[in-house]
Formats: C-alpha cells, sequence, structure tokens
C-alpha cells in the first residue's frame, strides 16, 4: 500500500474531476428536453465548470502549499462530491450552472494537489511510472466520460451522472487519510492568498469565455459581447501586473523563462483544447444526426480513451525523464492529425468515419498528458511544485473552456452560413441545430419534405464538424512545431532547478497535511 495506495487515493479523486469535464457531453441531449436550454446553457454547463476549475487552480494551489496538500485535497473531496448532489438535484438550468461553478472550485482543490503529492511521494524509475498511470487515468477519463455519461442516462437519467460522483469520492476521501501520510506543512506568516489575483484571474478567463459564448448569439459588435471582452482583457493586464509586483504572486511568471515549463504549458493547453474542445460538437452530432443512443454515442469514443491509457502508461514506464521535443512535439503532432482526420465527413457519414482519427488523437493525448505533466514538476525548484501544478492543471482547464466556447462560435457561424438561402431564418435555425435540436427542426417541417431537409441537416452539421476538426487539427500541429522551436536550444538549468525528474526533498517520505 506504501506505494500503489497513495497513487490510487490521488487518482480516484482525478478520475472523477476530470470525468465531470466530459460525462456531461452523452446528456447534453436529455438536459436540453429535461430542463430546456439554449447552445449557451448547455455550452455553460459544460464549461462553466471547467472555468471555475481554472479560475481557481491557482488559489487551491497557494492555500495548499500554505496549509497542507493533503488537507487541501481532502476538503476538495467533500466540496465536491456536496456540489454534485446538488447538480443531480437541479430543477432548471440556472441552478445547474451555479451548481457546476461550486463543483469547479472543489474539483480545483483535488486537481491543484495531486501532481505535487505525487512529485513528492515517488522518485525515480517510481516518479515516471507514477507520472505514467496519473496520466493514464487523466486521459482515458475525459475519454470514458461520454461512455459512462451515456450509459447512466440510458439506463436512469442524467442526475446520475452526478449522483455517482458521491460514492467514489468517499471512497477516496476515506483512502486519502488512510494512505497518504501526514505532515504539517512550513507555514510562512508573512505568505497570504493573493486575493486580487484570485478575482482577476477568474474575471480575466470568465470574461473572455463569456464573450465567445455571447458572440453567437448577440453578434461581435453587441455590447454584449464587447463589455465582457473588454473588461477580461483589462483585468488579464492588470493580473500580468499585480504578478509582477507581488511578492508572494499567485504564479509566478519568471517560470515561464524555462523553456520546458512553457512548453509544458503550451502542450496541455493547445492539446485538451483542440481535441476536447471539438467533443461535445461530435457528440451532439452523433445522437442528433446519427441518432446513436447516449451509450453509443459514448462507445463511439472508446478507442480514444483505450489509446490515450495505454500510451500514457507505457511512455511513463519508458520515459521516466521525457524529452520535450520527442514526447511533447510528437504528441501534439498526433493528436493534431487524429482530430483532423475526423474532419472529412459526409451528408451519409457514419460514426465508424471517426474511429481512426479518434484512435490516433488518442495515441497523441496520452503522450500528452504524460510528458506535460512531467515537464511542467521537473522543471521547476521541489519547492515551486505546487505553484507549477496548479499551472498546469489551470491551462489544461482553460484550454478545454476556450476550446468549448471558440468551437461552439465556430459551429454556429458555419451553420448559418451554410443555411443561408435555404430557410427563412438561418440565425436561429443553426442556434437550435448546434445545440442538438434537428429532431426538433424537423419535426416542425411538413412532412413531404422532412426528407430533403433532413438530409440538407446531415450536410449542414458535416460541414460545420468538419470545419471545427480541420481547425482544431490546424491548432495542435501549430503547437506542436511551437514546442519543437521553443525546445531547440536546453539552456542549462539555474542550480535551484531539477532538469529531468523533481528532486525529492530530504523528507520526501513525509506528505503535507
Amino acid at each position: 500500500m506504501r506505494i500503489w495506495g497513495p497513487l490510487a487515493a490521488l487518482c480516484l479523486g482525478t478520475f472523477m474531476l476530470l470525468i465531470d469535464v466530459t460525462i456531461v457531453l452523452a446528456a447534453l441531449p436529455s438536459l436540453s428536453g429535461s430542463l430546456g436550454s439554449s447552445l449557451s446553457q448547455l455550452q455553460w454547463v459544460a464549461d462553466g465548470y471547467a472555468l471555475a476549475v481554472a479560475a481557481a487552480l491557482l488559489g487551491a494551489g497557494m492555500l495548499a502549499d500554505r496549509h497542507g496538500r493533503r488537507r487541501v485535497y481532502a476538503v476538495g473531496l467533500v466540496v465536491f462530491a456536496s456540489a454534485s448532489v446538488a447538480c443531480a438535484l437541479s430543477p432548471d438550468m440556472g441552478w445547474l450552472i451555479a451548481a457546476r461553478l461550486v463543483q469547479g472550485v472543489g474539483a480545483a482543490a483535488m486537481f491543484t494537489t495531486t501532481l505535487s503529492l505525487i512529485s513528492t511521494l515517488y522518485s525515480g524509475r517510481r516518479l515516471g511510472l507514477a507520472y505514467g498511470v496519473w496520466a493514464a487515468v487523466a486521459s482515458s477519463a475525459s475519454a470514458l466520460g461520454p461512455i459512462l455519461g451515456g450509459l447512466l442516462t440510458q439506463a436512469l437519467n442524467w442526475r446520475w451522472i452526478f449522483y455517482v460522483n458521491v460514492p467514489v469520492t468517499a471512497l477516496a476521501l476515506v483512502m486519502t487519510f488512510r494512505c497518504i501520510p501526514r505532515r504539517t506543512p512550513d507555514r510562512d506568516a508573512t505568505r497570504r492568498l493573493d486575493v486580487p489575483g484570485v478575482v482577476l484571474c477568474a474575471l480575466g478567463a470568465g470574461g473572455c469565455v463569456y464573450a465567445l459564448t455571447a458572440s453567437h448569439a448577440h453578434g461581435w459588435a453587441s455590447a454584449g459581447t464587447l463589455v465582457p471582452l473588454a473588461v477580461a482583457l483589462v483585468a488579464c493586464a492588470v493580473f500580468v501586473a499585480v504578478q509582477r509586483r507581488s511578492t508572494h504572486p499567485l504564479l509566478d511568471l519568471s517560470l515561464f523563462r524555462r523553456p520546458e515549463f512553457t512548453a509544458a504549458m503550451i502542450t496541455i493547453a493547445v492539446g485538451g483544447g483542440a481535441v476536447y474542445g471539438v467533443l461535445p460538437y461530435t457528440s451532439l452530432w452523433l445522437q442528433s444526426v446519427q441518432h446513436l443512443s447516449p451509450i453509443g454515442a459514448g462507445l463511439v469514443v472508446l478507442p480514444h480513451a483505450a489509446a490515450a491509457g495505454l500510451v500514457a502508461v507505457l511512455s511513463g514506464r519508458w520515459m521516466p525523464k521525457p524529452s520535450p521535443r520527442l514526447g511533447a512535439t510528437l504528441g501534439l503532432l498526433l493528436a493534431g492529425l487524429g482530430v483532423a482526420a475526423e474532419g472529412f465527413l459526409g451528408p451519409g457519414s457514419g460514426w465508424p468515419a471517426l474511429i481512426g482519427g479518434l484512435a490516433l488523437s488518442g495515441i497523441g493525448m496520452g503522450l500528452v498528458f504524460q510528458v506535460a505533466a512531467a515537464l511542467a514538476l521537473g522543471s521547476v525548484p521541489p519547492e515551486r511544485a505546487g505553484m507549477a501544478g496548479g499551472a498546469y492543471s489551470t491551462f489544461e482547464q482553460l484550454g478545454y473552456a476556450f476550446g468549448v466556447a471558440v468551437f461552439g462560435t465556430l459551429a454556429v457561424s458555419t451553420m448559418n452560413r451554410s443555411l443561408n438561402d435555404v430557410v427563412p431564418d438561418p440565425e436561429n435555425t443553426a442556434q437550435t441545430l448546434s445545440g442538438g435540436g434537428a429532431d426538433t427542426l424537423l419535426a416542425a417541417t411538413p412532412a413531404g419534405a422532412r426528407s430533403a431537409f433532413g438530409h440538407t441537416l446531415h450536410s449542414v452539421f458535416a460541414t460545420a464538424h468538419n470545419t471545427l476538426a480541420l481547425t482544431a487539427g490546424a491548432l495542435a500541429i501549430t503547437g506542436a512545431a511551437l514546442v519543437l522551436r521553443l525546445t531547440r536550444r536546453r539552456p542549462n538549468p539555474p542550480k535551484s532547478a531539477v532538469a529531468g525528474s523533481p528532486a525529492k526533498p530530504a523528507a520526501a517520505a513525509q506528505v503535507d497535511g
């Protein structure tokens, strides 16, 4: 249990918090029918959680460094489980979105501590194996979310995708107290939570995502889009200025002078945003256009999950000190080629057209998760492990949140253009179709015209999905080129840094309480 017990406790929490990023995807049509929702509301069910995780991660990481990583991880489990119950009991979309935000805060407390706990508990080849197992859980959880969501939605109802969190997080909580050693953290009395930094980070990220989500409903020139975007940009600029002057910053910007650390942030943000940002619209296409059941739509993603998990474990075992030029670049390249291969759907295409691309992107993401996590922790001094873990998790969730928002805007605009001169109101039709309402549109069409109009909807959705997939592929491949260039020359690291795997502190057998 000294080796596997702590890792199992951390991986259980990681699995649940990451599976909740995508578990709602298979339930989106059911949610829309049960509670009534627009595309913007459906986006916020997925994006609100990821955004809350990203906004709270750095603050949670600072609290963990001050009050103990094990303690903050345990508190996160309790908040996550409680918010999951609130999600399951939601009477309307507003309640559900609010509960998802609270759930994201609990997930942030869990997520920001897992990597730093692993880096403290393990060293050498065991550290590489631990990263590999953790990365396998992280990558497969994101892909298995739609499968589990589809199974629970079809067998019971959508509320059970949240109820299922409670027993698993309870088990993780028990294992945390039994298996992870406790140590009283060395508290710096002068170190306080950077409240302005947390608020500015939330305003910057939230404002950008809100503006992107609102743009397809109100237009880019509207006040509803421009005002939050302006607030977000100002908040981001002030955040950078505050962090540069702060004695105890929420995020030490000097870390980005380290090429490997910057490469890790680019790798996880671009990989997660490109691959998993498209996944909600793939799920909507499978269910609303291809009329697969929720579990059927989830099973289509299984090759991605299997490939990602297998590659993450193998790469962790074979590459305990991963090369950014090899692992990160190759991972992003394969992920980009895989998601781009999903961009060749036609009006008559079925789900088998996606399998090859999903498997290839899974291989790429298995490398991305394992290598980026190891690089993020291995490129900074041990005392910065909590901050580095928080930054890694923040960039991962921001990548996903921005991916969903950007691709949602692109999906609506592409459908709108395709429907011009085809329907009287292309804008509203595009909104309905992109939100999974193909059957609603067909039901409102005269019986004699339904067959032809159904073919049109198939073609329009396929065109939009192709645009998203090819754009995501180009983004990931560009990211691979950027990481390759960034790590072309590796300067000698500062003496305080560790070039390979993180150094194990003298008290490595102990973990913060």
